[in-house]
């Protein structure tokens, strides 16, 4: 009798982390609710959060949406746990976008995407 091959047949969620920013006037909890929201939407999409980046700032960056130093913390998070997906909270620019998936080389979503992506 011949060797019987086996197919891993399992779909593989992909991991994802949230990344969203506290700015004035709104607060820590409301913030939390929202990204408990998100990884709700994620794991409606498929996937599973694997952790959630913060960054309290007056205004988001222009360019990349959270400062340099968080977006290098989020780099090297994505890059040592393998990660797959990167959510943002609020809704990013078309060059936010493609500056942060520059940085990041994940495939990068924002909440609109996401909901964007569920219902497709």
């Amino acid at each position: 009798m011949g060797k019987q091959k086996f197919y891993d047949t399992a779909i593989k969620q992909e991991r994802a982390i949230l990344v969203g920013v506290v700015v004035p006037g709104e607060k820590e909890e409301q913030t939390r609710e929202y990204l408990d929201e998100l990884s709700f939407l994620v794991e409606t999409a498929g996937g599973i959060v694997e952790k959630r980046f913060t960054q309290k700032m007056l205004r988001p960056e222009r360019a990349t949406f959270v400062g340099t130093g968080k977006l290098e913390e989020i780099k090297g998070y994505v890059k040592s746990e393998e990660i797959d997906i990167v959510v943002f909270d609020d809704e990013l620019s078309p060059s936010q976008l493609r500056n942060i998936e520059n940085e990041l080389n994940v495939k990068i979503l924002d909440r609109s995407n996401l909901i964007l992506d569920i219902f497709a």
